[in-house]
């Protein structure tokens, strides 16, 4: 299969097309580069462009004879989004109807969009499955959830096939790739970072009815997320699906801590803060439906091996 990429230089765009080139797929990327790495894009073609040109990306999908479009591209950031929401409204959701509009011009009919569980907002119950109310808090989760109805809309439309994959927590590394953020906001990554360079990590909130006080997470290995994506391809339909990605159990934040220090042998500092505003106790999905619907199964469930494989990543990269 003929697949284009957007934001396949990014973290989780680049391990999606190492594992398409591995199945023997012709991947193609567009990234503006702006958050993304080139030299994380192995053995595909990189177009540096801009999703919202229309006529560029739908040259593009016929140029490649592109079949089907994994979607990443797009800003990532929460606090940022609160900040800046006029951004997360032209890079996310305008971004997004213009490479339809381009894909609809092309031919183009399938498309799995990397969405995001900030589309359920504070959670009423935990687990979070896919019939959860969709109330986002932020902007972020708000141009999720937009672009997720447009998806809806244009496949009752045009006949398109879509899948919304959303993500609780991805995290991980895997064949020398890994979190490249800056700033990093991600727990795991800060984490590590705090052994390598022996600093203290911030612990926001300790008092939370949780089993230690601190903020439960749902952890999903970055390799896992990418082989729900190739199942969604093998499997979509015409019309919309929505699918929750995640392990089904959660961390504590105290608990991520604990299992960086036994992977790198390394004495971790604290420091403890006030809560963050905006921060549920607890954050965790029920993926059935992604096993049952999708034939999804987690390989690399384990905190332990998210961590270490991150903690290697991590190493490597400090090093350069």
């Amino acid at each position: 299969m003929k697949i284009l990429v957007t934001g396949g230089a990014g973290y989780i765009g680049s391990h999606m097309v190492k594992l398409l080139v591995e199945t023997g797929a012709a991947v193609s990327v567009i990234d503006d580069l702006s958050t993304g790495h080139a030299d994380a894009v192995r053995g595909a073609q990189l177009v540096q462009g801009d999703i919202a040109d229309i006529p560029s990306t739908a040259n593009l999908l016929k140029k490649r004879g592109i079949e089907a479009v994994v979607h990443f591209a797009g800003a990532s950031q929460v606090a940022e989004s609160v900040a800046n929401p006029a951004k997360y409204q032209a890079r996310n959701v305008d971004a997004s109807l213009a490479l339809l509009e381009a894909m609809r011009h092309a031919g183009v009919a399938r498309i799995v969009f990397s969405s995001s569980a900030a589309v359920y907002g504070d959670p009423q119950r935990v687990p979070i499955d896919e019939a959860h109310p969709t109330q986002p808090v932020n902007p972020y989760g708000a141009s999720k959830l937009a672009v997720e109805r447009k998806l809806a809309e244009c496949s009752a439309a045009y006949g398109l096939c879509a899948v919304s994959l959303r993500y609780f927590n991805a995290a991980g590394a895997d064949g020398g790739l890994g979190e490249r953020h800056e700033p990093e906001t991600h727990l795991i990554p800060l984490v590590l970072k705090s052994a390598l360079r022996r600093t203290p990590i911030s612990v926001y909130g300790t008092d939370y009815p949780t089993r230690d006080g601190t903020c439960v997470r749902d952890y999903v290995h970055v390799a896992d997320l990418c082989s729900a994506h190739l199942l969604a391809l093998e499997r979509m339909e015409k019309g919309h699906d929505c699918f929750n990605l995640g392990n089904g159990a959660g961390f504590t934040v105290m608990e991520v801590i604990e299992a960086a220090r036994r992977v790198t042998g390394r004495r971790i500092e604290m420091r403890l803060s006030e809560r963050r505003a905006g921060d549920p106790p607890a954050l965790v999905a029920d993926a059935a439906k992604a096993r049952r619907v999708l034939g999804w199964q987690p390989q690399r469930s384990s905190l332990e091996r998210i961590v270490a494989d991150a903690w290697q990543f991590e190493q490597v990269s400090s090093a350069r």
